[in-house]
């Protein structure tokens, strides 16, 4: 074993290795914070206290393999870490907090790298993707995402109703159901369950599926079943509202309601990834 080399298990606790650690988090103190109170005050975000839990696990699981990994520097590392702290600087001057955000992981990332090296990574690159799932996405992308979402959400629920017979009209992102107006909020649009489920279906493709191409069409798939679960939620509500009662709209019913569908949403994303696994065995 050459003098720069050593296992894992021995250079993770060593000091010098844990002081870059340190200075990073102190360096990138205020936008921590700040991202904490975004998990706080912004219920689309409030899973973001899991995210780093959830990482941290997966490394830990992942100990047996890293103590046969062999510390390596990787200057390659150096390298990602050194554009990290680029965008740092650059989104700094523009207040740019997504950027900011986002080099905090890609530093993480990009200092691990340099300090053990590329089959460290290789074990442990995962952990590290998911983090980005704490980051909210950019208010400009996340509106941008949202109205299709509505509109795609209230034709569609439309279409179905007229082909119920129930006589339903679109006005914008509005439903006009036999004497009932319903509005398809930003609320309902679907974006919240998307952005909790694209978080937990990677974790759970990451989990359960043993090739990468199996990984990642779970993963994606996340996309339309959060869309047809708002879908059906939003189905539901107006054939509701027009045959029983407007209070489903109210709350508590209401959250129930998007609780429902989010359980609906991952028990179609457990199914599905079960018919991966026997495809891809």
């Amino acid at each position: 074993m050459t003098e720069n080399t050593t296992t894992i298990e021995n250079r993770v606790f060593d000091k010098l290795n844990i002081i870059p650690y340190i200075a990073l988090v102190l360096v990138y103190l205020p936008a921590l914070y700040d991202l904490v109170i975004d998990w706080i005050e912004d219920s689309n975000y409030s899973h973001g206290f899991l995210i780093p839990i959830v990482s941290a696990f997966l490394i830990w699981k992942k100990r047996e393999q890293l103590k046969a990994v062999t510390f390596k520097k990787d200057n390659a590392g150096l390298m990602l870490l050194i554009l990290g702290i680029i965008l740092f600087v650059v989104a700094n001057g523009a207040a740019e907090y997504f950027t900011i955000r986002f080099s905090f992981v890609f530093c993480l990332f990009g200092l691990t790298y340099y300090l053990f090296g590329r089959k460290v990574i290789k074990e442990t690159w995962f952990p590290f993707f998911i983090l980005l799932f704490m980051i909210p996405v950019p208010y400009v992308l996340y509106y941008a995402i949202t109205f299709p979402m509505q509109t795609l959400a209230t034709k569609i629920t439309v279409v179905i109703l007229n082909t119920l017979g129930m006589n339903a009209i679109r006005q914008g992102n509005i439903i006009h159901i036999t004497g009932h107006t319903l509005e398809v909020a930003e609320a309902c649009s679907g974006i919240r369950s998307l952005i909790s489920l694209l978080a937990l279906g990677a974790i759970y493709a990451y989990t359960t599926q043993k090739r990468f191409t199996a990984q990642l069409i779970l993963f994606l798939s996340t996309i339309p079943i959060a869309v047809i679960a708002n879908v059906f939620r939003v189905l539901v509500t107006s054939v509701m509202v027009a045959a029983v009662t407007e209070q489903v709209i109210e709350e508590p019913l209401h959250s129930i309601m998007g609780m429902l569908v989010f359980v609906f949403a991952f028990i179609s994303l457990f199914i599905f990834g079960f018919i991966l696994r026997k495809v891809f065995k």
